[in-house]
């Protein structure tokens, strides 16, 4: 499926160019104590010329993710990990333990909703055109979807989003890898095998 839109801001497509340690809700009164999820590492990230560099875990929404989903992460404490290459391309991976897997499969379902609804957005601003596809779902614990979306801009610029949301259990994780480029510049054999060894190395 493709569907091409218009878009107000640029930096609102943060999607076109959610953690590991512990990143938690409180859990409910008398929960016996959770091993924190842990986070993807540089090495698991699609190959790159120059090799990926891990940031250190951090708290909050990191900025790339804030504008498309910083209202649907509001009543969250979230953690991050961001990933660097010596080019343009980079990452980032979100955790978010959330009270229940109902809660949880609910956030999951919004943060998908959320990827084309950014890239959906209708701004003021007709220099940037964006094209939303998704690359279906995996069979990896209670499941994950993988999204792309590309932007073009009426001055030259030219980007590719690749960001993917799954769950284990009560735990949601997103990835998102950007870069210069378009559809046909986008790894998405390697993205895919990244995002199911993120969801299935949070436990």
């Amino acid at each position: 499926m493709s569907t091409t839109i218009r878009t107000g801001v640029l930096a609102a497509l943060a999607v076109a160019g959610l953690t590991a340690g512990a990143a938690l809700t409180a859990a409910p009164a008398g929960a016996a104590p959770k091993a924190a999820p842990r986070f993807l590492t540089a090495s698991q990230l699609p190959p790159h010329p120059t090799g990926w560099t891990a940031g250190p875990v951090t708290d909050g929404v990191p900025v790339e993710l804030e504008y498309c989903f910083g209202e649907a992460l509001l009543a969250y404490d979230i953690r991050h990990r961001d990933f660097r290459t010596e080019l343009e391309t980079n990452a980032q991976q979100i955790v978010v333990v959330v009270g229940d897997s109902a809660k949880a499969e609910a956030l999951a379902r919004r943060l998908d909703r959320e990827v084309r609804r950014c890239a959906l957005w209708a701004g003021a601003d007709p220099e940037i055109e964006a094209e939303y596809r998704t690359y279906g779902t995996l069979p990896v614990e209670e499941g994950a979807r993988v999204h792309a979306v590309h932007t073009r801009a009426a001055w030259g610029a030219t980007d590719i989003d690749l960001t993917s949301v799954g769950r284990d259990g009560s735990t949601v994780t997103l990835v998102r890898w950007g870069q210069m480029g378009d559809f046909s510049d986008a790894p998405v054999k390697a993205f895919k095998k990244t995002t199911t060894t993120a969801v299935d190395k949070l436990y």
